[in-house]
């Protein structure tokens, strides 16, 4: 029988889940700070940078202190953040604005 850390599962999604609503609040960020900009290359750029440093900073850090049931929670809570944010986007006529 396959014996799981329930513990660190569940310690890695919470993580995931505050590092993951980390990334989607800078993503907010960066688009409305490039939005209308001359040079929005350079801040979408720089803001998808740091949010993918940050994200794989968290999760390497994860999964090095809980091993792999805490970097599957931290990489199920983005996925699962992930899908809940792209759902409401959708069904709001504004787009989330």
């Amino acid at each position: 029988m396959i014996n799981i850390d329930w513990s660190g599962f569940l310690l890695g999604a919470f993580i995931g889940c505050a590092f993951s609503a980390l990334f989607f609040w800078g993503l907010a960020v960066g688009m409305k700070l490039a939005l209308g900009r001359p040079m929005s290359v350079i801040i979408l750029l720089t803001s998808a940078a740091l949010r993918i440093a940050i994200l794989l900073t968290g999760g390497w850090w994860v999964a090095i202190w809980l091993g792999i049931a805490g970097a599957v929670g931290f990489a199920g809570a983005f996925i699962v953040l992930r899908t809940i944010l792209l759902s409401q986007l959708r069904t709001t006529p504004s787009g989330g604005l």
